[in-house]
């Protein structure tokens, strides 16, 4: 795996925290959608879900996403499993769910980067927003565990927070982690993150990347293929220079 060259020094909050937090703010999570949505629209223009069958999601939160994707652009056939932390999200995403009750399902997860999935068993694992509140180990597991559970020629998802690529964005990007020093749960435990940094070429080939920083809040988009094969050296130096060797 990469090594853990995003600073890991950042006070991160538990997951009994995080999941307090959530459960505080609910439905609220929706109104983040002036800046979220137009990454997932990227994500979900680049990420092929017509030909999707089984899909994964770390991190449902209201089950927004998952209704978009049942309703278009999922397969009739195609299955949804989603899992989170907090029991408040879980009650939002069933209820939002209820008419796709024959193909979608959602758990309650322990807080653990542990996939409820046997190995090779989805074609699609989604994450979005969810890795910019975790430390780095645990962004490292979350990878392994895609790994694992991802089929041949299957995808992982991403969406998150990262640093800004402009003027705006950077002073956004800026203020945010200044706030998190401060206080991690005023940004609800969230903060921007270079994912670049932990994707090891060895493992992983990067299908589509792109910033997007609505409103100057910077997204990073990120699709994934499990790279079944050997790196070249020029990737493998390219990943030390992220990484910092």
């Amino acid at each position: 795996m990469g090594s853990p060259c995003v600073s890991d020094r950042e006070r991160v909050l538990d997951p009994a925290a995080v999941r307090a937090y959530y459960d505080r703010f609910g439905s609220k999570q929706d109104h983040q959608g002036f800046y979220e949505d137009p990454a997932l629209d990227d994500l979900i223009a680049h990420a092929g879900f017509q030909t999707a069958r089984h899909v994964f999601e770390f991190g449902c939160g209201t089950g927004k996403l998952a209704a978009r994707l049942l309703e278009r652009p999922l397969p009739a056939a195609a299955t949804y499993l989603g899992c989170d932390g907090a029991p408040v999200m879980i009650d939002l995403a069933e209820h939002r769910l209820q008419r796709h009750a024959g193909r979608a399902r959602v758990i309650l997860s322990d807080g653990a980067i542990r996939f409820p999935l046997a190995d090779r068993s989805v074609d699609r694992v989604v994450c979005c927003y969810v890795l910019d509140l975790l430390a780095g180990p645990d962004i490292e597991r979350f990878l392994a565990e895609s790994r694992r559970v991802i089929e041949p020629g299957g995808k992982v998802c991403i969406a998150s927070l990262t640093n800004g690529v402009g003027l705006p964005s950077r002073l956004v990007s800026k203020l945010w982690h200044a706030i998190f020093r401060i206080s991690p749960a005023v940004v609800g435990g969230c903060r921007p993150i270079d994912l670049d940094a932990r994707i090891d070429p060895r493992e992983w080939r990067v299908a589509h990347r792109c910033i997007v920083t609505p409103f100057g809040v910077p997204s990073q988009v990120l699709i994934l293929e499990a790279n079944d094969q050997p790196a070249t050296a020029d990737e493998i130096e390219v990943a030390g220079c992220r990484n910092g060797h």
